[in-house]
């Protein structure tokens, strides 16, 4: 009796489990532009479970997986509109976006090799078990996901360029984006740096000979900043030139020493020469080469010294960015909506059975 009883539950879950399965290749909408493709319920459920991931573990509404899955909808429409018009892309470019979002986070260009050993090292996972942890994908299908969202961008971009282009502020929203936010523009106490350091490799009393030498020459007038970062790359035994470096805690810390040190750097006349200083990995020597105040900027005032932006070039670019942003958001929104025909369209579920369906 309890071997038939367990054998009946077996049976039971067996069928549950099959039916759960089936309710998740129930088709939501057959998109049919170029070719026909099924959007099932268990693809709207991988994607909804991406955004949680990406959103922290964020919950969605009903009308938000509605809202998801219109945007799926749209995307096969444009990518399926792309591919009609002739456009791809190549694995090379999703790669290289897929890197480029890497660096983005990491802060520096990486190989997928390196960002694997990075992962490896820091989570003991592998690539592929980390993008499925972290993002709900595994590299290979997270790529395709990247190659899908590019190429529907690429062609409402190219669709609505004109549209876009145009997206510009006036100078009247310039001057009163400057109004609204001119504390923020602040110049602190800057100075611009001349650093010359020669890595020890493997031979360090060669490194400490060729700096004291060179800052010799230095002092000795026989050579200059700019010759000696003009000779840098044909010597190959040394790195020369300039940094503009602000009286900030973040800036000591990318230099490697500390605020008090950095508060003394800064105290230091322009034309000061430092002596050679010896670090973990090489020598190096100095020479301050001009120091600028701390002062409110105005539109016309460059960004930073050294450079040839101004406040209002600054303020002009990031508003042109958000505008043509907006614009983008738009043309995908016409050219979506201009897809988005019977034709091309077929909705299976649609008011309490879709409802019904999104209750999870």
């Amino acid at each position: 009796m309890k071997k038939r009883l367990v054998l009946c539950l077996s049976l039971i879950l067996a069928a549950c489990g099959s039916l759960f399965a089936q309710a998740d290749l129930q088709p939501l909408a057959i998109v049919k532009l170029n070719k026909s493709e099924t959007i099932t319920l268990k693809q709207l459920k991988t994607r909804v479970d991406i955004y949680s991931r990406q959103t922290g573990g964020a919950t969605f509404t009903i009308e938000q997986k509605k809202d998801i899955l219109q945007a799926m909808i749209d995307e096969k429409l444009v990518c399926q509109a792309a591919a009609k018009a002739g456009m791809n892309l190549t694995d090379t470019q999703v790669n290289q976006y897929f890197l480029q979002n890497v660096g983005a986070q990491l802060g520096r260009s990486v190989t997928e090799a390196e960002f694997e050993q990075i992962i490896k090292q820091q989570t003991g996972q592998s690539l592929d078990e980390y993008m499925k942890a972290s993002v709900g994908l595994g590299v290979v299908e997270y790529k395709a996901y990247l190659k899908n969202q590019l190429l529907a961008q690429q062609y409402v971009v190219n669709q609505k360029q004109d549209q876009i282009a145009k997206a510009a502020p006036s100078d009247d929203e310039i001057r009163a984006f400057y109004e609204l936010n001119k504390a923020s523009f602040v110049q602190n106490d800057m100075l611009k740096l001349f650093l010359v350091i020669f890595p020890k490799g493997d031979n360090a009393s060669a490194a400490k000979t060729g700096a004291d030498n060179l800052l010799a020459e230095l002092k000795a007038k026989k050579t200059t900043c700019d010759a000696i970062k003009k000779n840098a790359s044909a010597a190959k035994t040394y790195q020369g030139g300039d940094l503009v470096i602000s009286k900030t805690a973040p800036h000591a810390q990318q230099l490697g020493i500390t605020y008090a040190e950095l508060l003394e750097l800064f105290g230091k006349e322009k034309n000061y020469i430092s002596s050679v200083t010896e670090t973990a990995t090489d020598f190096q020597f100095y020479v301050i080469r001009d120091k600028y105040s701390a002062k409110m900027l105005g539109l016309s005032d460059v960004v930073q010294p050294e450079t040839t932006i101004t406040v209002y070039d600054y303020i002009k670019s990031n508003l042109t960015n958000q505008k043509q942003q907006q614009a983008l958001i738009q043309a995908v929104q016409d050219v979506t909506n201009s897809l988005n025909k019977p034709e091309n369209v077929e909705y299976k579920k649609s008011g309490a059975a879709l409802d019904k369906l999104l209750n999870w």
